[in-house]
């Protein structure tokens, strides 16, 4: 039953993985808040859920359930673990921080505290895991998760100062779970349709490399566009 279930799964992760491997971009591009926007994005995210559940069943039943798992297996299945805590973790709070736009005192909301606790929690535990393991990916790959839950807490439990200060967490926020669609893609996807046994460690950092100075640039721009002295135009 077990097994029926995650052959099932998979396929449909599968399915969700290339869905918002396809439209990912679209929300990017497209003026922010208009129908092209809303309705890719809400694509993005019901294909990231689809993907964010099945890799967190299928992770558990190799770990877990299925005997014949190797050990590198088993590390791999980690790894897919976090994968799945850090897409739906980053698509969550994407979202929350729209719903929680106008706020003007700390948030204590138990949920939304909880995903980000547990994505930093999770970042740690992996990383340590990873080190023990000797494997790379996992050694480093998690500070990311670790960087991005601290910072969720910390915007969650200070009072908002800035203009537009949910703008700048929902895109940072969706362009981390940019990061999991495509590091996913480059560590599983990629090197099975490419028929290949193994792809170079840069290739997995890749995405994490591009996307955060993305996010970091967008946050400078953005911070200055919307907190600019009255009279000046950028």
């Amino acid at each position: 039953m077990l097994e029926s279930v995650f052959h099932v799964l998979r396929i449909l992760h599968i399915i969700g993985g290339f869905v918002a491997l396809f439209v990912f971009w679209i929300p990017i591009i497209t003026k922010k808040g208009g129908k092209l926007h809303y309705l890719f994005g809400w694509i993005y995210v019901y294909g990231m859920i689809l993907v964010a559940i099945s890799a967190f069943y299928m992770g558990v039943y190799r770990i877990f359930f299925d005997s014949n798992t190797t050990n590198e297996e088993v590390s791999f299945s980690w790894f897919l673990l976090f994968i799945s805590i850090l897409s739906s973790a980053s698509a969550y709070y994407g979202l929350r921080v729209l719903r929680f736009k106008t706020r003007k005192q700390v948030h204590t909301h138990m949920l939304d505290l909880f995903f980000s606790l547990l994505l930093l929690l999770s970042g740690i535990g992996i990383s340590i895991y990873g080190f023990t393991q000797s494997f790379v990916l996992l050694s480093w790959f998690p500070l990311v998760g670790i960087a991005l839950g601290l910072t969720q807490l910390i915007y969650w439990l200070k009072i908002p100062t800035k203009k537009m200060h949910w703008w700048f967490e929902h895109f940072s926020g969706m362009l981390a779970c940019c990061i999991s669609t495509i590091t996913a893609f480059t560590v599983f996807g990629a090197p099975r349709l490419l028929n290949v046994e193994s792809v170079s460690i840069i290739l997995w950092f890749l995405p994490t490399i591009i996307i955060t100075p993305l996010i970091i640039g967008l946050g400078i721009y953005y911070t200055k566009k919307f907190n600019k002295p009255k009279g000046i135009n950028l």
